[in-house]
């Protein structure tokens, strides 16, 4: 397999000069400038997104949470090359909804896997509860969305805050997951130990007031390393369209509620205990976490059986900013047997 890998995707879980100089030129390459202030014809976006079109068909699932009942949105994409019999789960991140993973979900079945992408509960077209949002929520959602399509087995793959979902859910339900991979994972340290408690409810007021178009743009913008292209603006489009809606005073607590997970839920002690395939795989220069390479490297040692396989100059969507590579490893992985050592692949 290694034989088969460019130079740039070769396992390296620190940061070369190398890399740097790549991170550096790579930088360089920005030929769009995003505009400064937010487009014309850009809308309000409804608080469950009716109007925006997913790249698959959306269905629903009933769901129940501290008393208040709201529904879950995902797509359940079938193979569209020869079916391998395997199902993979895609957990997406805090600024993103299932919809994010459209170029995933194509190679994926286009690769035999049927391709199962959950909104959770709070994002994209899944119900906005007013509720203390956790991962075991999350992954309990999950959970019943296999029972409910008849899923005994599958590979999970988590994205950003996904990534301390796929942990928590494979943990959790470690008879249920054939694979587990950890994509440019989030939530890498447990934060109690370096910022105060703040009451949630002064956290979403921060958030409706200091979240503007620019504080969104902002924020993407830290994704990608490489040229940066504009229908990356489209993720920027549905997070503004909701701050202009009526609605925007709940959405904001709802965003403060899910925000407060990194606080209050960490996943550091997680990994020790799950004894799963895993693979550690995304680009290497995620500007969105300090120190990401180090940090990558112990969650693969802490896996009980991990593998890491990262990209120099690469940031925070690999499925984006190099994707031919990064589908052909994250495929490679998950044909693989799952009981084999995860370095086996």
């Amino acid at each position: 397999m290694l034989s088969d890998r460019v130079l740039t995707g070769l396992r390296r879980p620190l940061l070369g000069v190398a890399a740097i100089i790549l991170s550096v030129s790579a930088v360089a390459q920005q030929t769009f400038t995003p505009p400064d202030e937010a487009p014309s014809d850009w809308g309000p976006v409804s608080m469950m997104m009716e109007e925006i079109a997913y790249p698959h068909p959306v269905e629903f699932m009933p769901i129940r949470h501290f008393g208040q009942d709201g529904v879950m949105a995902y797509m359940d994409v079938a193979p569209t090359g020869p079916a391998n019999g395997q199902n993979v789960m895609l957990f997406h991140g805090m600024n993103f909804g299932g919809i994010g993973f459209a170029p995933t979900i194509d190679e994926l079945a286009a690769a035999g896997f049927r391709v199962i992408i959950p909104d959770r509960v709070g994002y994209g077209k899944s119900s906005k509860l007013d509720i203390p949002y956790n991962l075991h929520i999350f992954a309990s959602d999950s959970k019943k969305l296999l029972e409910h399509l008849g899923v005994e087995k599958t590979a999970i793959v988590g994205h950003s805050m996904g990534g301390m979902l796929a942990a928590r859910f494979t943990m959790t339900y470690p008879e249920t997951t054939t694979h587990m991979v950890l994509v440019n994972q989030i939530g890498m340290t447990d934060q109690r130990q370096s910022r105060p408690w703040r009451d949630v409810h002064e956290a979403a007021e921060g958030v409706r007031t200091g979240t503007t178009y620019r504080s969104i743009l902002a924020n993407h913008m830290r994704y990608y390393n490489t040229e940066i292209k504009p229908e990356y603006l489209d993720f920027v489009r549905l997070q503004y369209g909701q701050t202009l809606i009526d609605e925007w005073p709940m959405l904001a607590r709802v965003r403060a509620w899910q925000q407060a997970i990194l606080y209050f839920d960490p996943v550091v002690y997680d990994w020790q205990h799950i004894s799963t395939k895993a693979l550690v795989l995304g680009g290497q220069d995620d500007r969105l976490s300090p120190g990401f390479a180090e940090l990558s490297q112990h969650i693969a040692d802490t896996l009980q059986n991990a593998d890491i396989h990262q990209y120099p100059g690469i940031g925070h969507n690999p499925h984006f900013e190099y994707p031919e590579q990064y589908h052909r490893d994250l495929i490679a992985f998950l044909r693989s047997d799952p009981d084999t050592a995860a370095t086996d692949w």
